[in-house]
């Protein structure tokens, strides 16, 4: 489903150029619970943008499908990501003056549908991370984990048949933190979604069915893991 064939992606700080990702060559089954870990600095981030679609590589090429996407229009690469993919972030990204609801249709919204059918995907949506009842709440009303629950729903509003989470436990702590890795693998079993999670949490990677290690801009070995069944 996914390819990064020859990734490189070099930035220039202060005339110094730093290799950030360094002639990667990966491949993601679908259907795959990937687990991506490396120390800070790595490249599991720049790793984690490239092939969502949001940072162009210096050279090589993603392909999503048999889409090369950087090879897309802008706008068609734009629409493509939105279709395909959601994305979950260490810190929530929520907007606070919009409600849990109205945080979940945004994308909806970018994708031009009616407001009936933004509320219906949303409450759907909030539905499968039990935050039904916490919908009309804007976010300094919620706590971490619920706002994370919010930010969840956000990225699969769209069915996306790609969710990536960077970090997504960073900023709650170790009980909370378990719950959103648990609810990712439930959403994963249930659906069949590809879950790519850049993590520096060994417990945390043990829930993924392959975990992805990379130092210094290149990926290490990987590892097949038994699938663990749901406690």
């Amino acid at each position: 489903m996914i390819a990064l064939d020859k990734i490189s992606k070099i930035y220039e700080v202060g005339g110094v150029k730093v290799c950030a990702l360094d002639d990667v060559n990966v491949e993601i089954e679908e259907g795959d619970f990937v687990a991506v870990m490396g120390p800070s600095g790595s490249g599991k981030s720049t790793l984690l943008y490239t092939l969502g679609g949001l940072l162009t590589p210096t050279t090589g090429t993603v392909t999503i499908g048999g889409s090369t996407i950087y090879d897309l229009k802008p706008r068609d690469r734009a629409k493509f990501i939105r279709e395909n993919v959601g994305f979950i972030f260490q810190g929530f990204e929520l907007m606070p003056y919009l409600t849990a609801t109205e945080n979940v249709m945004l994308p909806l919204y970018l994708a031009g549908l009616s407001s009936a059918e933004q509320q219906e995907a949303s409450e759907e949506a909030l539905g499968k991370v039990g935050l039904i009842d916490r919908a009309s709440h804007k976010p300094t009303e919620l706590s971490g984990g619920e706002q994370q629950r919010v930010a969840i729903a956000r990225g699969i509003v769209n069915k996306p048949k790609i969710l990536l989470a960077d970090e997504p436990t960073g900023n709650l702590d170790q009980k909370t933190g378990n719950e959103i890795i648990q609810l990712l693998r439930r959403l994963h079993e249930e659906s069949g979604l590809t879950v790519i999670l850049v993590t520096h949490d060994p417990t945390n990677a043990k829930n993924a069915n392959k975990i992805m290690k990379m130092i210094d801009g290149h990926v290490g070995n990987e590892k097949r893991l038994e699938k663990i069944e749901m406690k």
